[in-house]
C-alpha cells in the first residue's frame, strides 16, 4: 500500500470518528430539560380607586405655642433655683424662691394693726351700747352718742382697711414662690442666687409650651382658594417632616389664616397646630409641610415608585395571576406626595411592581417578597 492510499484512509477513518462523536454529544443534549426560566423576587402594591388629595409642599419652622420670659412679681433678692435648664415643667411647678423675710416681716406687722383694730372695734361698741340708755335719762348729751357712733364707724372701717392691707402682704409673701405658669420646657437661667431683682423688670428663665406648638408657613396668594376648598370639606391636616428624620411625617390641623396677603411677598402666612406629644418638634426647627388642597374623586392611583419611564411613555410592570409580568403602557394624570393617578391602561385591584424592577422585562416570572 502506497503511503498516499495510507493517509487517505488515516484521513477518513478520523472524519468518520468526529461524526459520531458529534452525533452522540448532540443527541446527549437534545436529551436535557430545558432550564427553568429565572424567578425574580419584588415588592407589589395594588391600584386602589378612590378620593385623592393633591397637596402643596412648603418649607415651614416650628413655634412654640407661648413665650413666657418668668419674672418676680415682687422686689426682693434671688434665694435659690429650683429648676434644671432645659427641663420640663408642669404648669405650678416652683422655678425659683424669693428670700420672703422682708415681706414675712412686713404680714406680721399687718396682723398686729388689724388685732388692734379689732380691740377698738370692741371698745366704740360697748360704748356705744353703755351710753345709749344714758340719753333718755338726761346723763349724756346727743353730742355725745353721736361722737360714740362716729368712733364705731371709724374702728370698722380701719378694720376692714388693715385687713385689706394684711391679705395684700399674704399675697405678696406668695409671690416670693415663683411658679411656671403653665407646662412647658425651661430654657437658661437669666439670674442666679444672689442676684437683687425688680418687680415685673428682671427676667428670671424663659419658658416655652411646647405641647402644643405652631408650624408657620407661607403660601402663594393664588393658593388660597385651593386652601379654603379644603377647609369648606372640613378640618385640614397638614402634615410635617423633619429633614434627616426616617418616622412618619407628624400630623396637625390648619388653624390659622392671616387676615392680609404680604404685599412684598405676595404669601399669605398660615399655622398649624400639632399635639407635639412625643417632643419630636422644637422651636426654630425648620419642617418640609404638606398641605392637601383640591380632591379627585374615584380616581385609579399607585404608588408614585411603581411609574416606569421609557422612550415611549410611561408604564408600569403588572403582575398576572399566573406569576409572570406584563409591560403595561399607562397614562399618567396627577401626582401627590407619594401617589399618582393613573387616567388610562389600569384597573382597580391589579398589582404592580413597587421594587425589583431593574430585572424585570415582559414576560419575566415574578414571586412576591416579603414587605
Amino acid at each position: 500500500m502506497s503511503l498516499k492510499k495510507f493517509l487517505l484512509i488515516v484521513a477518513v477513518l478520523g472524519l468518520v470518528a468526529l461524526l459520531v462523536f458529534w452525533y452522540g454529544h448532540h443527541r446527549a443534549a437534545s436529551n436535557k430539560p430545558a432550564a427553568a426560566p429565572a424567578v425574580v423576587p419584588v415588592k407589589i402594591a395594588v391600584a386602589t380607586r378612590g378620593d385623592v388629595d393633591l397637596s402643596l409642599k412648603q418649607v415651614g419652622s416650628v413655634e412654640a405655642w407661648s413665650t413666657v420670659t418668668v419674672s418676680s412679681l415682687v422686689d426682693g433678692q434671688i434665694q435659690s433655683l429650683a429648676f434644671v435648664p432645659g427641663a420640663h415643667v408642669h404648669k405650678g411647678d416652683l422655678i425659683a424662691q424669693i428670700d420672703p423675710r422682708p415681706l414675712r416681716a412686713q404680714l406680721d406687722q399687718t396682723i398686729g394693726v388689724v388685732a388692734r383694730d379689732q380691740a377698738n372695734l370692741v371698745k366704740a361698741r360697748a360704748d356705744l351700747a353703755r351710753y345709749t340708755p344714758l340719753l333718755a335719762k338726761g346723763y349724756v348729751a346727743q353730742t355725745d352718742i353721736d361722737t360714740y357712733k362716729a368712733n364705731l364707724g371709724v374702728a370698722a372701717a380701719a378694720l376692714q382697711s388693715d385687713r385689706a392691707a394684711q391679705e395684700f402682704a399674704r399675697t405678696q409673701l406668695g409671690f416670693t414662690r415663683i411658679t411656671a405658669p403653665s407646662d412647658g420646657v425651661l430654657g437658661a437661667p437669666l439670674v442666679y442666687p444672689g442676684a437683687a431683682i425688680t418687680a415685673n423688670t428682671t427676667g428670671i428663665v424663659v419658658l416655652n409650651q411646647i405641647e402644643p406648638v405652631w408650624v408657620t408657613f407661607a403660601l402663594p396668594q393664588d393658593s388660597l382658594p385651593a386652601v379654603r376648598q379644603a377647609q369648606a370639606r372640613g378640618a385640614v391636616t397638614v402634615q410635617a417632616q423633619l429633614d434627616g428624620d426616617s418616622g412618619k411625617p407628624i400630623s396637625g390641623t390648619l388653624e390659622f389664616i392671616n387676615n392680609a396677603v404680604d404685599v412684598t411677598t405676595s404669601t399669605i402666612t398660615l399655622k398649624a397646630r400639632f399635639d407635639n406629644a412625643d417632643d419630636r418638634l422644637t422651636p426654630g426647627q425648620f419642617v418640609n409641610v404638606t398641605l392637601p388642597t383640591t380632591r379627585i374623586a374615584n380616581a385609579v392611583s399607585v404608588p408614585v415608585v411603581a411609574i416606569q419611564n421609557s422612550s415611549t411613555g410611561s408604564f408600569v410592570f403588572v403582575l398576572k395571576p399566573d406569576g409572570t409580568i406584563e409591560q403595561r403602557p399607562i397614562t399618567t394624570g396627577t401626582s401627590t406626595a407619594d401617589r399618582t393617578v393613573i387616567d388610562k391602561g389600569l384597573a382597580a385591584g391589579e398589582q404592580v411592581v413597587v421594587d425589583g424592577q431593574m430585572l424585570l422585562v415582559d414576560g419575566s416570572h415574578a414571586r412576591v417578597s416579603a414587605n
